[in-house]
């Protein structure tokens, strides 16, 4: 029989759940009347968090709904945001009883795994990843382009882009990617001046992803930079699971979500590399839904290790 604490918590008749990130912010409504899904504009990392998240929270309000409980995952929560009083106030016209404030990788994980142990490696235009063991948490990455997201859609498109100008000046190997690029920029050298000015330029940047996984099977320098995100990534899977004190010869349960993996090439190339360091490990790849993950943060069980590390607001 399970103990008080490792039992769930109870099913809310009405649930909203948000994942924000920065290519989109999805958002699914739950009551008895059926269920609701729609898409927003994503959020700004370099715009004060809690204000976005309030709009996400209003435009629900407007459509009429209500929800006894809110999920909420997001990307670039960091100490200042991590506040869920002035989220469950924006919440209140939905009569809101519950909230729950999450980085994204802990409902990407729980969107994966939901309460079992392992670790969950989430990349899109960022990347982060997270490993859950019986009571240990560990983060890895997920510091944003300037510090990280090793792996990432913008990892990989900036590593292309610096691919392109090395070969322009002559310092690099011939690439099928320039072409890829002189679709955007007929004249290489605007580029950098272009990409600097523009506000959206992460995003910009993360689309070259795309070409390069495209050009991979030709190209050995797009081939090279995918082959280097799959090996960054899985050093971040494989990390996680140390740090957690996850057994390594038990078969622990790997997932890898997100666009990226939608390269064949990278998401082979990453099942290596982790079965290289891991021979008995269990490895998934693109099996999750964000919204299942904020949905699963009301009902998390008292005693799992990732309430800890959850912002939590009642009324």
């Amino acid at each position: 029989m399970d103990s008080a604490a490792d039992a769930p918590a109870r099913v809310p008749a009405s649930v909203l759940a948000i994942d924000a990130g920065q290519t989109g912010v999805k958002v699914r409504h739950r009551s008895s009347g059926g269920v609701v899904e729609w898409a927003e504009p994503g959020v700004r990392t370099d715009q004060p968090l809690p204000p976005q998240l309030a709009d996400a929270i209003r435009g629900v309000a407007a459509r009429g709904l209500t929800a006894e409980a809110v999920g909420i995952g997001t990307t670039g929560l960091t100490s200042p945001d991590f506040d869920a009083e002035p989220l469950i106030e924006a919440a209140a016209p939905l009569g809101t009883r519950e909230l729950i404030l999450a980085h994204d990788s802990i409902t990407a994980y729980l969107g994966a795994l939901d309460e079992a142990p392992g670790v969950v490696v989430a990349a899109g235009t960022g990347v982060v990843t997270l490993a859950v063991g019986a009571t240990a948490v560990a983060r890895i990455d997920g510091w944003g382009n300037i510090m990280g997201d090793a792996g990432s859609g913008y990892w990989i498109g900036r590593a292309a882009l610096e691919a392109v100008m090395r070969a322009h000046d002559g310092r690099g190997e011939a690439t099928a990617l320039t072409a890829a690029v002189r679709e955007e920029f007929p004249e290489l050298e605007d580029a950098y001046i272009v990409l600097q000015g523009d506000g959206e330029r992460i995003r910009r940047v993360a689309r070259y992803a795309r070409a390069v996984a495209e050009l991979a099977e030709s190209d050995p320098v797009a081939a090279g930079i995918l082959d280097g995100a799959a090996r960054e990534l899985a050093h971040a899977a494989v990390t996680g699971l140390r740090r957690v004190g996850e057994d390594l010869a038990a078969a622990p349960t790997v997932r890898a979500v997100g666009g990226v993996f939608g390269s064949t090439r990278l998401a082979g190339a990453f099942e290596r590399a982790v079965r290289h360091e891991i021979p008995a490990v269990e490895v998934e790849i693109g099996s999750t839904d964000p919204l299942d993950g904020a949905a699963r943060l009301v009902t998390m069980s008292a005693g799992n290790p990732l309430r800890g590390h959850v912002a939590a607001a009642s009324r």
